[in-house]
C-alpha cells in the first residue's frame, strides 16, 4: 500500500520526504497529499516520527509549493496569458478568479489538483502578494492542521478503510 512506500521512502531520505513530496507538486510529481499527510500523522502517532518536525516539513513544503506557483504567474504572467488565454480552462478559471476570488483563494487549498494550480492562475491575475499570502497561508495552515491531526488520531482507521477499496 501506499503507506508502506511513504515508511520505505522515510527510512531513507528522513523528514526531507515530507517537505519534497508537498513542494514538488506544481512541477508533476504526482504525489497524493491526502494520504501522504495522513500516512504522516499516523506514523507520528505510532512514534516513528516526531510530530512536530514531519508537521512542520509538511506545512513548509505546501507553502514553499503554492508561493513558487504563485510567482511563476507573476514573472511568466504575460507569457503565459498570451499563450493560454483562447483555451476554454483557462478562460473559466480567469472568470471564477474575476467572481469569487478571495473564496476561490482560500477553498482552492481543499481541492487537490488546484491546490497548485490555483496560486499560477492568482498570480497571473495580478493580485498583490501580501493579500495572496494572508489568505492562501491561512487556507494551507487549516487544511494541514485538519489533515495531520485527522491522520494522527483516526489515520490507522482511515487507511484501513482505504484498503478494502484497493484492489
Amino acid at each position: 500500500m501506499f503507506s508502506d512506500t511513504i515508511s520505505q521512502l522515510f527510512e531513507q531520505h528522513g523528514y526531507l520526504i515530507f517537505y519534497l513530496a508537498f513542494s514538488l507538486g506544481p512541477f508533476g510529481v504526482p504525489v497524493p497529499n491526502e494520504i501522504t499527510i495522513l500516512t504522516g500523522g499516523v506514523l507520528s502517532n505510532t512514534g516513528a516520527l516526531d510530530p512536530w518536525i514531519t508537521y512542520i516539513c509538511i506545512l513548509s513544503g505546501l507553502l514553499t509549493a503554492i508561493t513558487l506557483s504563485y510567482c511563476t504567474g507573476r514573472i511568466f504572467g504575460v507569457k503565459l496569458i498570451n499563450r493560454f488565454q483562447h483555451k476554454r480552462h483557462f478562460q473559466r478559471a480567469e472568470e471564477i478568479l474575476k467572481q469569487r476570488g478571495d473564496w476561490a483563494m482560500c477553498i482552492g487549498v481543499f481541492i487537490p489538483v488546484v491546490r497548485y494550480i490555483l496560486p499560477l492562475f492568482i498570480g497571473l491575475s495580478g493580485v498583490k502578494f501580501r493579500k495572496f499570502a494572508l489568505l492562501s497561508y491561512l487556507s494551507v495552515l487549516f487544511w494541514t492542521i485538519t489533515f495531520f491531526t485527522a491522520g494522527k488520531y483516526f489515520g490507522v482507521h482511515l487507511l484501513d478503510s482505504l484498503r478494502i477499496f484497493s484492489f
